[in-house]
C-alpha cells in the first residue's frame, strides 16, 4: 500500500459509521476477537494491532490519485464530524460490536493515527 492508497483506505473506513459502506457478517470467533481488541486498545491505550485482518471492501489494491484520495478523505472526515456532533453514528460495528460516540471517535482516531504514522505523514 502506498500513501494514496492509504488515504483512500482511511476514507473507506470512515464511511462505515456514515452507513455508506456496509460490512459483511463475520463468524463468532472473529467478532469475539474484535470486541476483545477494542477493549484491549482502551485498557492499554495502544494502537491497531499490526497485520489485523481487513474487510475485503476496505482493501485498496488499485492505483489512486493522491489529490483525489486526500480531498475525499478530508470530505469524509467533515461528514463524520457532523454525524459525530449530531449523535447519528451507528450503535453497532460488525467487528467491534456495540458502539457509542466515544468508541467511534477512539477507534477512528487510532486507525488514522496508525496509518499516518506508518507512512510518516
Amino acid at each position: 500500500m502506498n500513501v494514496s492508497q492509504m488515504l483512500k483506505h482511511c476514507d473507506l473506513v470512515l464511511q462505515i459509521p456514515l452507513n455508506k459502506i456496509e460490512l459483511s457478517e463475520i463468524n463468532f470467533l472473529l467478532k469475539w476477537i474484535g470486541i476483545c481488541t477494542k477493549r484491549e486498545m482502551y485498557v492499554f491505550n495502544n494502537g491497531i494491532p499490526r497485520n489485523m485482518p481487513t474487510f475485503q471492501k476496505l482493501i485498496v489494491n488499485f492505483d489512486c490519485d493522491f489529490n483525489e484520495a486526500r480531498s475525499g478523505l478530508l470530505q469524509t472526515m467533515e461528514d463524520y464530524w457532523s454525524a459525530f456532533i449530531n449523535k447519528s453514528l451507528p450503535e453497532h460495528h460488525m467487528l467491534f460490536g456495540k458502539m457509542n460516540e466515544n468508541d467511534w471517535g477512539f477507534l477512528e482516531f487510532k486507525h488514522l493515527d496508525h496509518h499516518l504514522k506508518q507512512f510518516n505523514v
